[in-house]
């Protein structure tokens, strides 16, 4: 029996990505966006950016407040859209890359002047500018 509580933590996050689109979707938001960014291949990442997309858009401010976390969910979006630009950049569908990058700049002021909201903002100057 396992007893070791991130082994357990892992797991649970193994399984839950084995639900597909059942299941929470701020879970399924949580760690598709995460499972992002642990990939090597830009395809791989791109694929969980959009299921961290597409499990967002069902997620309510109740269940976000309930969570314990201090964003609306107005606030993923930014982060998500500015993913999403990234990865179609890399993949040289700069249309697609703009649009996502519109996208995030349009819903930016839902984040704080605190050190989340300047990280994302400096993330959406930085694809901008590789977008130039």
């Amino acid at each position: 029996m396992v007893t070791d509580p991130t082994i357990i933590r892992i797991g649970q996050a193994v399984q839950l990505s084995h639900s597909g689109e059942q299941g929470d979707p701020l879970q399924r938001c949580t760690l598709a966006h995460a499972m992002a960014d642990v990939q090597d291949d830009v395809r791989e990442e791109l694929i969980w950016d959009q299921r961290a997309l597409a499990a967002a858009d069902l997620i309510t401010d109740a269940r976000v407040a309930q969570a314990g976390v201090s964003l609306p969910v107005a606030g993923l979006y930014p982060s998500l859209h500015l993913d999403l630009s990234e990865c179609y950049r890399k993949l040289g569908d700069l249309d697609r890359a703009r649009e996502h990058l519109q996208r995030a700049q349009e819903t930016i002021g839902t984040l704080g002047d605190d050190e989340y909201g300047q990280l994302i903002r400096n993330g959406l100057e930085q694809v901008a500018e590789r977008l130039r």
